[in-house]
Formats: C-alpha cells, structure tokens, sequence
C-alpha cells in the first residue's frame, strides 16, 4: 500500500533481524496468497464491495490474521481496489461494478503475529484493450527492474532512477506524492522509496532492511488529485488510466528476498 501522508514516519530507518525476517516472510506469502486466491473472482459484474468481503473473509477466517487497512486512520475497508483512472487507496463499494476492459489494482496489507505483509497486483477485467495492457505491462517491469539492483551499498536514489528511467523510456510519468516505504510491525516506516530520483542519491541499503517497492505509472501527466468527498480515493489529474505493482523485500548480504512473491512469478 503507497505510503499514508497523513502517518508519521519513525526518524530512523528498522533493521530487522533474522527472527523479524521470519515472521514477515509468513505475513508476506499470507498477503500473496490473497491476490493468488481473488484472481478467479474478477469479473465483469462483480463489484468491488464483493471483493473487499471475499478477501477479508479470507483472511481472517482462513488465514486467522488482520487485514491491516481495516480502520488504519479511519479507512473503511479490508482492501484498496483502485479502477482505471484512480492511482491507489481506492474505497471498496457495492455501487461500484466492474465493466470488461476495466483495469483493477488490489492492494493487500495482512498483520500475522505483528508483523505486516504489503504486496498488489493489477487485473484486467475481460478484455481490457492493449495500451491498458502494455501500461501494466511496462509498469510491473519497472517494479522488477528495481527489485533486481537491490543490495547492500546501493542508495535509494538507484532504484528510483532505474524506475524512472524505464518508465519514461515508454512516455509514461511517474506519480511522486507517493512512494514505497519500510515496513515491519509498522505499516509505514522509514524509508521513504522513491519510485524517481538520481543514483549514487540518497540513504545507503543495508543488509536487514525492509521496504516496500510500489512504482505507479500514468498514461498521461504525473499529476494526482486527492477525493474531496472521501480523503482517501487518488486519481489522475487529467483522469488517464494509471497502473501499481507493489512486493515487500528484505535485503540480505548481497541482495534481496521478495517476501511477497506470487507462484506464478519467477525472478
């Protein structure tokens, strides 16, 4: 899940240890799980209400953890679900119905034993056209292009200038209010990711390190807008389709462990 503005980072950056690491790679595979176990689910007349409560059911009956979104600074809902034009932290609804050619993110947060698991994936609802599917396309390769450079001594400035570089190779605009972040018993802690930058910039990765990687990439301009009526739901200023990939990683000695990833994923 992107980072909160409204949440107050920790001043210094968590190292975990190798038990911390253990317990966060439990919640991650919980979170991946949920996105393997609702993919069938995602249809054209289902709404995103129905999916909000397939997941939480899922969670907290079958996998007996919490769905962290749930009430975290007053956020109504188990999980983001954000359509076409909206960036992130998408409300679920029953008034809203999915449409084929719809594109869909589904942002999961699950806490097991207080530790958190922080991963989405984008969905295309029936058939979705192919400039939609070559913006999820280039941005899930954005997200594995940076997961690839990360590893002790490195800076967060690198990975969001491979990001960068990538995205607008392809004449997209990455969104810049907000980023991934450090994650472990606190939702949202320090670091703060960056998904633009300058390399050899910014804090040093060290091995014990663990943060999110969510790069969102519009189809247009890189400008947001925040939903007056609900505080929550960001879209694109100039309502162009945007698109999320999101894996919590642990930085080991000499590279990285992605704690969300998917069975269908091979990196």
């Amino acid at each position: 899940m992107p980072l909160f503005p409204v949440e107050r980072l920790a001043m210094t950056i968590q190292l975990k240890t190798a038990d911390d690491i253990a317990k966060m790679r439990v919640a991650g595979r919980l979170a991946a799980d949920v996105l393997d176990m609702i993919g069938p689910h995602i249809q054209p007349g289902v709404s995103t209400g129905e999916l909000d409560r397939i997941c939480h059911d899922y969670i907290v009956e079958q996998q007996k953890a919490v769905p962290a979104p749930l009430d975290y600074n007053g956020f109504p809902k188990s999980i983001c679900t954000s359509v076409n034009h909206v960036i992130c932290h998408g409300i679920p609804s029953d008034s809203k119905i999915l449409k084929s050619g719809d594109t869909l993110n589904i942002d999961i947060t699950v806490i097991k034993d207080g530790f958190h698991g922080d991963t989405s994936k984008m969905f295309c609802v029936g058939d979705a056209p192919e400039h939609a599917r070559r913006l999820i396309r280039i941005t899930q390769e954005c997200l594995y292009r940076a997961i690839d450079i990360v590893k002790p001594g490195i800076t967060l400035g690198d990975i969001g200038h491979v990001i960068q570089q990538h995205c607008e190779a392809h004449n997209y605009s990455i969104v810049r209010e907000y980023c991934g972040h450090g994650i472990g018993r606190v939702f949202h802690e320090e670091p703060q990711v960056l998904h633009y930058g300058k390399p050899h910039n910014g804090p040093k990765i060290a091995a014990g390190m663990t943060f999110t990687i969510e790069p969102m990439l519009n189809a247009g301009t890189r400008y947001t807008k925040l939903s007056r009526k609900d505080g929550w739901t960001v879209t694109t200023k100039d309502r162009r389709l945007s698109a999320q990939w999101e894996h919590t990683l642990a930085v080991t000695a000499d590279g990285c462990e992605v704690l969300t990833l998917r069975a269908e994923e091979t990196l």
